[in-house]
């Protein structure tokens, strides 16, 4: 019960503090997103926020039952402490990241994006 309580600590800790380091150094300028500026009721719509955080969340947390199992009986109680940490410094990043260059890409998507920087 205590590694369960210290981790969600780091996770509210990992979303205020390295969320708003994060924030700052990719500086998000206040442009419409894609669907505001290209809404057109198919690829492009506002949804509401309750539906665009249960989407998030079931990406995010989704896999986590079947990963979290897998790690667990891999490598044992220190994968907890991994699931944790990687939580907050690569997922949360990785999805704001993402975000923010499609924002700044008029809506592309991964493969469009790595295809332009990555050639």
């Amino acid at each position: 019960m205590l590694s369960f309580l210290l981790s969600l600590i780091a996770l509210v800790a990992g979303y205020f503090i390295y969320g708003s380091l994060v924030e700052r150094v990719f500086a998000p300028d206040g442009r419409p997103t894609p669907a505001v500026a290209k809404a057109d009721g198919v690829d492009f719509m506002v949804l509401p926020t309750w539906k665009v955080f249960m989407i998030q969340f079931l990406n995010i947390a989704g896999t986590g039952p079947i990963f979290g199992a897998i790690m667990g009986a891999w490598y044992g109680p220190v994968a907890y402490v991994w699931i944790v940490l990687g939580c907050i410094f690569a997922g949360a990043m990785h999805d704001f990241f993402s975000g923010m260059l499609s924002i700044r890409n008029g809506g592309a998507n991964l493969p469009e994006l790595i295809g332009k920087y990555l050639g």
